[in-house]
């Protein structure tokens, strides 16, 4: 196995900075479709664009969600 091959797998989710849609939706048990939706506003202050990948930044997304009331 390559040293970059295990990269991501190694390291859990609750100490990722930044976060796919995918590992976002498991860890705050959210809908990709709703994360989706609100990350496609420019002004969403919890996305990173990577070209055209979307990125969550774990921490502003856990903020966001203990200050709101419903999503």
């Amino acid at each position: 196995m390559k040293e970059g091959d295990s990269m991501n797998k190694d390291v859990p989710i609750a100490d990722k900075s930044l976060l796919t849609l995918e590992e976002a939706a498991k860890y705050f048990n959210i809908g990709i479709n709703k994360l989706r939706e609100t990350t496609n506003d420019e002004n969403c202050p919890f996305v990173l664009w990577n070209g055209s990948r979307r990125l969550i930044k774990r921490k502003l997304l856990e903020d966001y969600l203990y200050r709101s009331y419903s999503i």
